[in-house]
């Protein structure tokens, strides 16, 4: 089996066998503690009904119109800093869902809005993360000669490092300002911040959603917005890699196997009979033209050179014979007996050549 269907293979096991494991642990964290929440839930729903003599169908509608007015305590999320937040978080796929559209005219434009605008935003992220990728590569081969390394080659592994390292910047530094600005705890700032560069976008917190934000603090829905840009574009970068170091792998495979099936492919051609001559051709056909019945001569002598404008002949020879010996036979398929002569004669002529050439010696 090739190396590319093990990895795939392998891929598609490792994947499913993560999700088991993930929804084993989800399981033994929160399964008890929901059912505790749940429990209290339902016992204060129950005091306050019986409070308030609240009837059951009053309670649901009280608690339909608390969360249906939600977003908009919240402040106005449809005027221009609120629609420009809601977009981003549309076309980067985050998705917090604190805002959706709510009239028909809306909700159509948001599906043909995100059908062009997410294909552009991936574009977009992957090219700048390929600029950034190769911006820290320039860097690192400079950094490497001021400390005059003698291999001044960046690795693939040298700019995960680095996009590793800039990606903990991003959700470290981001999480501090959010800690001030949203007056959560720093774990919760931080897996905002990782839930949010991460688009998975749950939407259990969002920012810009207290204190009016969105209209009276310009300065911190400028830093929101240019947070969530920046740290798609560091993360983009760094899947960038992990994506065409896995490419990279395939690629390297497929130039193998295909050396290796050339390879084996040369290799059956010769054992079929090719030959290959004292100066490293191969001499094909061998067994294809029977008249053929060994390999061609390599005797260098140009006394087999025929008159310009005739065909060329080689000279063979049978198993245990001398091929200068031998008549020649003609390559071409024609069997005209005036080349058969020019044949014969140029026989002649080498046989002499060489018997003068033994008494000189």
């Amino acid at each position: 089996m090739k190396k590319q269907n093990v990895r795939t293979l392998s891929l598609i096991v490792c994947t499913f066998t993560y999700l088991l494991v993930g929804a084993a642990v989800f399981d033994a964290l929160e399964s008890q503690n929901e059912s505790d929440v749940r429990r209290e839930l339902n016992s204060d729903e129950m005091k306050l009904r019986t409070k308030c003599n609240i009837s059951s169908k009053e309670y649901e509608d009280l608690r339909t119109i608390i969360w249906k007015v939600q977003p908009y305590k919240n402040g106005r999320q449809w005027k221009f800093a609120g629609a420009f937040y809601f977009s981003l978080t549309v076309i980067t796929t985050i998705g917090y869902g604190h805002s959706t559209p709510q009239t028909d005219s809306g909700k159509i434009f948001c599906m043909w809005y995100a059908l062009v605008g997410i294909p552009l935003c991936l574009i977009m992220f992957q090219s700048v993360g390929e600029r950034l990728n190769t911006f820290v590569t320039f860097l690192l081969k400079q950094i490497k000669k001021c400390f005059r390394r003698k291999n001044c080659e960046v690795s693939q592994t040298n700019l995960i490092m680095v996009a590793c390292i800039l990606s903990c910047l991003f959700l470290t530094v981001g999480a501090v300002v959010f800690t001030y600005y949203e007056d959560w705890s720093y774990l919760d700032a931080f897996y905002y911040c990782f839930i949010t560069l991460t688009t998975i976008g749950f939407g259990d917190y969002v920012a810009l959603q207290s204190n009016n934000a969105l209209q009276d603090n310009p300065q911190y829905v400028t830093f929101s917005l240019i947070f969530i840009l920046f740290g798609l574009t560091v993360i983009s970068a760094a899947m960038n890699l992990l994506v065409l170091r896995f490419l990279t792998m395939n690629t390297e495979d497929e130039q193998r196997d295909e050396l290796e099936a050339a390879a084996a492919a040369q290799t059956a051609v010769r054992l079929e009979g090719d030959v290959i001559t004292s100066n490293g051709n191969v001499v094909s056909g061998a067994q294809e033209n029977p008249e053929l019945n060994d390999v061609t001569s390599v005797c260098s002598c140009s006394c087999y050179n025929l008159r310009k404008n005739k065909n060329r002949y080689t000279v063979t020879r049978l198993p245990g014979k001398i091929s200068h010996l031998l008549p020649m036979h003609s390559v071409s398929s024609g069997k005209d007996d005036n080349f058969m002569s020019d044949v014969e004669s140029n026989s002649v002529l080498h046989f002499q050549h060489i018997n003068s050439k033994r008494a000189s010696v």
